[in-house]
């Protein structure tokens, strides 16, 4: 019986997707409920799932655009993996296209032999005809093409000799180069191209948005991390033992920004058409740096969180993030984004506006700077920190004052469980 695997829907306004990666073969053995590929969103990475064993029929190659429902593949459940079917294993993605590559040349497509077998069958050392094979294999799929159609090595050599005039002139060049200047042979000059995700895509659609759209503006400041490295030194591992996860830097600043936003409610707010919309809750979206791209999920309710909540929940998703494993609702829905920039060794920065929303906080690398206290010169653990807002709705008294709150919470990490305030002030009711 043949099987149809269609297109799954990526989301409600998603009607256009992209096959991202086939993770089998065609004509391959898949098994029930195995990934066969990766299907790209603009928001979001799809797997797509064999609903029964059999043998795999691709009709959609990796790149190509498809819509919502589409058939991508069909699985033969009647075939049942015989010795000429390989089962199908996780490949690594197709290789880019190469420019500068001579007009015959031909990218090898084998499949990937299957587990247990040999790669590569070794041929006899010389052909009929007296020439040296002995550095060619034969991968087990491409022996049967050959055993089929009764072709040998010999006559597959020497189907593939035909001198083009892009090899004559690579040779002739190697030869005609100046003998005051070195000839240059090892340095490769090809160049890569790579069509855009449909994730990168619209992630540069938005970026030149925010540009063009906002009048995004950046204010600085620094923190002195003494207080916070030490908090972590001396209780990270009963920390750990409790909770079971390490206590990391981004949930003091999550945590800090929260109660910051709500001294602030204008940093947390958007702007729709002439209206202000300042939403009663704090959902802190995280950026997440992945292979597909930049992902920023979001961290519901972070005002009524613990770190220790923070830090598992931060941890989940960004661990689905790296997987391409996070839903378009773990994606939406943000009022405010903290983008570390610091973790590739950045020192300053002006991080760009995430739409919608009004503000995000950049962090980045701590590093041992003099700092003057009370008239003397300490080497202090300092992080730049900065504030990228749109300032036709934030004003500067709002985004300083909001940024300075930040350095107070982080040089006072204690203070974020009375709300930000002074233990001595409430001892005094001041």
């Amino acid at each position: 019986m043949i099987v149809e695997i269609k297109i799954p829907s990526a989301g409600e306004s998603i009607t256009e997707v992209a096959i991202g990666t086939w993770l089998a073969e065609d004509k391959s053995y898949v098994e029930k409920d195995q990934e066969i590929a990766e299907v790209e969103s603009d928001k979001a990475t799809l797997p797509l799932i064999a609903t029964e064993s059999g043998q795999l029929s691709i009709r959609v190659p990796a790149g190509q655009k498809v819509q919502v429902g589409d058939i991508a593949c069909t699985l033969d459940t009647s075939v049942k993996l015989p010795v000429s079917v390989p089962k199908a294993s996780r490949k690594k993605p197709e290789a880019r296209a190469i420019r500068n590559m001579p007009s015959t040349a031909k990218v090898s497509e084998e499949p990937v032999a299957s587990p247990g077998t040999d790669p590569a069958t070794p041929v006899p050392r010389t052909s009929p005809k007296g020439e040296d094979y002995s550095q060619v294999k034969v991968t087990p799929l491409a022996r049967n093409l050959m055993d089929e159609h009764k072709l040998d090595v010999d006559a597959i050599i020497q189907g593939l000799k035909k001198l083009t005039r892009q090899d004559v002139e690579r040779v002739v060049n190697q030869f005609s180069v100046s003998p005051a200047k070195p000839a240059v042979n090892n340095i490769d000059r090809s160049e890569e191209i790579t069509p855009l995700s449909p994730l990168r895509r619209k992630l540069s659609k938005r970026l030149v948005a925010v540009k063009n759209d906002t009048a995004m503006l950046t204010t600085f400041n620094e923190a002195d991390m003494s207080a916070v490295l030490d908090l972590r030194k001396k209780h990270q591992q009963t920390f750990q033992e409790k909770h079971g996860i390490k206590l990391g830097l981004m949930s003091f600043f999550i945590k800090a920004s929260a109660e910051a936003l709500k001294m602030y409610p204008r940093v947390n707010s958007m702007l729709d058409g002439d209206n202000m919309i300042t939403p009663r809750y704090i959902d802190i979206s995280v950026a997440v740096q992945t292979d597909k791209g930049l992902m920023v999920p979001v961290i519901r309710n972070v005002n009524a969180l613990k770190l220790a909540e923070i830090e598992l929940e931060l941890n989940d998703l960004a661990q689905k993030a790296r997987a391409n494993k996070l839903t378009i609702e773990e994606m939406t829905g943000g009022t405010f984004t903290i983008t570390n920039g610091g973790v590739f060794g950045s020192m300053l920065s002006t991080p760009i506006l995430n739409p919608p929303q009004s503000a995000i906080l950049g962090m980045h690398n701590i590093i041992d700077r003099p700092v003057a206290i009370n008239g003397e010169i300490k080497i202090k653990p300092v992080m730049y920190i900065a504030l990228s807002y749109d300032h036709r709705l934030i004003d500067g008294r709002d985004s300083v004052s909001f940024l300075a709150r930040i350095k107070q919470l982080i040089e006072s990490p204690a203070s974020m469980v009375l709300g930000g305030d002074d233990p001595v002030n409430i001892l005094l009711d001041l």
